[in-house]
């Protein structure tokens, strides 16, 4: 739910929002709660065309399917072939999210739901990096991070690492003067 109003907030001086989101569920049930962040932005008029990469089909409703792509919403099970770039429009702003029950269990034990087959931080990390790396990117969140369940703090290290990672390349965008 914190990614409704992050997006939210920043959409309200960028405009319109187009989105990657890392997430095992689609998160568009029409009930408030933590399960409906994209489906108030997309109503909202603050977010469209959003993809979603990691997406479980096991723990994916039939209507919340059909309600993503009648919006114009893309799934992806695993990251797609293309380059991140590739799925956002250079000249619109967007916002990148990921949800750490993306993950594997084995990486990310520590969210409220486990993903006993999510992907792996080497297929997320070129995704995340990318993505600091476009400048059309205004805003990047980490969400689904459950301390009471983190083994060893793995889960917390992964998210620390993934949040480097958007920042190697944020200082990556020519105009911060990276490579």
């Amino acid at each position: 739910d914190l990614t409704f109003a992050f997006v939210r907030g920043v959409a309200r001086v960028v405009g319109t929002m187009t989105g990657i989101y890392i997430d095992a569920h689609l998160d568009v049930r029409p009930e408030v709660g933590s399960g409906m962040p994209f489906r108030a932005l997309m109503e909202g008029g603050f977010a469209t065309g959003l993809h979603c990469i990691g997406v479980n089909p096991l723990v994916t409703m039939h209507d919340h399917a059909e309600y993503f792509r009648g919006k114009g919403g893309t799934m992806h099970a695993s990251p797609p072939a293309c380059e991140t770039a590739a799925l956002l429009d250079p000249d619109k702003p967007a916002f990148v999210s990921l949800d750490m029950d993306a993950f594997d269990s084995a990486y990310a034990p520590g969210v409220s739901a486990i993903n006993p087959c999510g992907l792996s931080p080497r297929e997320v990390g070129p995704i995340v990096r990318a993505a600091g790396r476009m400048a059309s990117v205004k805003c990047f969140d980490i969400m689904e991070l459950n301390p009471e369940h983190d083994v060893e703090g793995r889960t917390a290290r992964l998210a620390a690492h993934m949040f480097l990672t958007f920042l190697r390349g944020l200082a990556e965008r020519p105009e911060a003067g990276g490579v």
